[in-house]
């Protein structure tokens, strides 16, 4: 198990930093001694790139899969008790030779052997607009195998490969229930105003959002982006909207999100659905307020979801939102230099469209643009940013559930401070109003 992290950091230094120098080094060489550089190539590159991806590839994969006979390993199970519903940690022993037999392709991803049938639809008026996505059909284990080595292949190579990019709902089906939370399954970075925990945090910008909407039992909400609904049964429980209408673009996360909800006994007041933030399949002023929590950035594009939020919000509806955003520029060249690298490699591999790298006052404008009244861009990055980079390094459990790919690199960024690390970026809680007297008439379904 040693051979697969050093081959990774090799390559995570090697390959990843200086790419560019050992191709024009190559292609120096080539041109100078053409000889000489064809053994370059031939002896040195493609030996050290094939090897470094293949022990990444081997550590992504193996530390997902149980180290030997016998031994407990981690996985996480949705399970519905008399009490309630809760996520607990199970151990269950895994023996080396049917790993591939008992095992999921990846331990902490539900399994779809195990997925129940679709919850029974509601009645909400806004139910007929929306679809539920066909079931997948379940694999044999051999090709689930396949498929894990494959995953990891192509996670590794987005983590660490120059130039690799995949979209959200690739990207996001690759973690699958990689949650950064022990109990439940959120994916946000959290707000640690007052949160000690990212168990805490998490439910805590939820929180926030709900808050910040003045969420209500006659609010009909419409849910961007929703995850595994984690903040969506969060609300009902505390602050019991009249229905929440979820849109997402990845396949694996509705699925399990419904499963969820049915559990819990609330599919009757949650309805999630495939959709896309910029083209919503809902019908004009049929909502009071519009979410997203940490993934507007990926909407292509941020503008064109703001129209289309505007479009279904009634009047008088409200719009919040969570987002990342560039950060103001430095003063002093060489950091602002730096925040545009560090930009630039996060839209690369987020999927971050060109149009949606705005600062606070290009963002505020967008929103009077879509339309929308009593715009607020409020910057909350101090109460995410160090709190979340001071958990990953005192929270050993949390820096586990990382991928093993996003490890390597977050054990180097932990020796510097979260400014240093985060430079590049804001984070907001944006709020507007849509004017009463504009758009559909209100109440319109």
């Amino acid at each position: 198990m040693l051979l697969p992290p050093v081959l990774a950091f090799g390559l995570y230094f090697g390959l990843g930093p200086s790419v560019r120098h050992v191709l024009r080094l190559g292609a120096w060489r080539a041109a100078e001694q053409p000889k000489v550089g064809a053994r370059w190539v031939a002896t040195v590159m493609l030996p050290a790139g094939a090897i470094c991806a293949a022990g990444l590839v081997g550590l992504t994969w193996l530390d997902d899969r149980p180290a030997g006979a016998c031994v407990p390993h981690q996985r996480r199970f949705d399970v519905a008790t008399n009490d309630g519903h809760q996520l607990v940690e199970a151990r269950v022993a895994l023996l080396l030779l049917t790993a591939r037999e008992a095992a999921p392709a990846f331990p902490r991803r539900i399994e779809r052997d195990n997925i129940s049938p679709e919850p029974a639809r509601g009645t909400h008026p806004l139910e007929h607009h929306t679809q539920a996505a066909p079931m997948a059909e379940t694999k044999p284990s051999a090709t689930r195998a396949r498929s894990s080595l494959w995953d990891a292949a192509r996670f590794a190579a987005w983590a660490y490969a120059p130039f690799q990019s995949l979209a959200a709902p690739e990207l996001y089906g690759l973690l699958a229930t990689r949650a950064f939370t022990a109990k439940g399954l959120y994916l946000n970075l959290g707000y640690w105003k007052t949160a000690r925990t990212i168990d805490e945090a998490c439910p805590a910008l939820a929180t926030l959002v709900a808050e910040a909407a003045a969420m209500g039992p006659n609010d009909d909400v419409v849910d961007v982006g929703f995850g595994f609904a984690d903040q969506d049964m969060l609300w009902i429980e505390r602050f019991a909207p009249r229905h929440i209408t979820g849109l997402n673009v990845t396949p694996v996360q509705v699925r399990l999100a419904r499963q969820r909800l049915q559990r819990r006994g609330m599919a009757d007041r949650i309805t999630l659905t495939e959709g896309s933030a910029t083209a919503m399949p809902l019908p004009d002023s049929c909502c009071d307020i519009v979410t997203a929590v940490e993934c507007a950035f990926h909407f292509h594009t941020r503008a064109d979801f703001l129209a289309e939020a505007f479009r279904v919000l009634r009047p008088g509806g409200r719009l919040v939102l969570a987002d990342v955003i560039r950060a103001a520029p430095e003063p002093e060249p060489l950091r602002r230099r730096a925040q545009d690298f560090t930009w630039s490699q996060f839209a690369q591999k987020f999927a971050v469209p060109a149009a949606n790298a705005d600062r606070r006052a290009p963002y505020a404008a967008k929103l009077n643009a879509a339309g929308f009244a009593s715009v607020d861009v409020t910057p909350i990055g101090d109460h995410v940013f160090p709190g979340w980079h001071r958990a990953l390094g005192e929270d050993a459990a949390l820096f586990a559930r990382l991928p093993p790919a996003g490890r390597l690199p977050y054990r180097l960024l932990l020796n510097f401070d979260a400014r240093t690390v985060y430079s590049a970026f804001d984070y907001v809680l944006a709020t507007a109003r849509k004017p009463r007297g504009k758009g559909a008439r209100d109440g319109a379904v």
